[in-house]
């Protein structure tokens, strides 16, 4: 299992080459200015364009030891956007496949900087523009396997809510905790003057938080994400907080 992770490396790995195929295959199929509401502002061909600049971004960030300066935003003049993302993937997994997932890689996460951090986000952020392009394209939904979904939203809450928000200088106006159940997993998330972290949890730990939200993985996983709406989970308890905890996943993932 590679650093912070619940599933293995090689889950991972496996995800981001089936995933990147589904992209793909569903942005053929619609016209490429069509709009993903979802991902509001960006066009299917926009969404292709940014995992590919996604992907060159972790590759700098693992071969410069550091945040990059800058890379390569957008396509060569003449290379299509499909291509632009394949070789972003390419580059990107020359360097993941050929170190071990506890090797040291250079990260913004401090609580994990090896490889394993890397596959562990590549994967997630490519599912998570896969059902944006699905979806913008009207084709089937694709399954998302419970545990992958377990992993992203431990993911979403550690290093989106609890390491990001505080990255960006943003946090909330209460203290009050949210405990989020999915899967059998639980979680607690807190934000507020001087504090913003987002822990795993014992169910008993989970019952003393202020809010609950609780939602089968994959429905809880998107909606951390905002790809789900406030149907597809439960609220229980405090509501103020479990809407800032959600207002401020919307900023974390922005």
């Amino acid at each position: 299992m590679a650093g912070q992770a619940l599933i293995d490396h090689g889950r991972f790995l496996d995800a981001l080459g089936v995933e990147v195929e589904l992209l793909l295959g569903a942005s053929r199929s619609a016209p490429g200015d069509t709009p993903v509401p979802t991902c509001p502002g960006f066009t299917i061909g926009e969404v292709v364009r940014h995992v590919g600049g996604v992907y060159r971004t972790a590759t700098a960030w693992i071969t410069q030891g550091r945040a990059p300066r800058e890379w390569q935003r957008f396509p060569e003049p003449g290379q299509s956007t499909e291509d632009y993302l394949r070789t972003g993937l390419a580059e990107l997994l020359a360097e993941l496949t050929t170190h071990d997932a506890e090797a040291y890689a250079a990260s913004w996460w401090p609580a994990d900087r090896t490889y394993g951090f890397w596959s562990r986000r590549m994967a997630h952020e490519t599912t998570i523009h896969r059902w944006d392009v699905v979806n913008a394209a009207g084709e089937p939904e694709r399954e998302i396997a419970e545990d992958f979904a377990i992993d992203g939203i431990d993911e979403v809450l550690a290093v989106w809510f609890g390491q990001r928000l505080p990255m960006l200088g943003l946090s909330g106006t209460t203290r009050k905790s949210v405990a989020v159940h999915s899967g059998g997993h639980h979680w607690i998330a807190r934000a507020g003057p001087g504090v913003t972290e987002a822990w795993r949890c014992s169910a008993a730990e989970a019952a003393r938080a202020d809010g609950a939200v609780s939602a089968p993985p994959v429905a809880m996983y998107l909606w951390m994400w905002g790809r789900n709406d406030h149907r597809q989970v439960e609220w229980s308890r405090d509501e103020d907080a479990i809407g800032q905890l959600w207002a401020l996943l919307r900023l974390a993932t922005k």
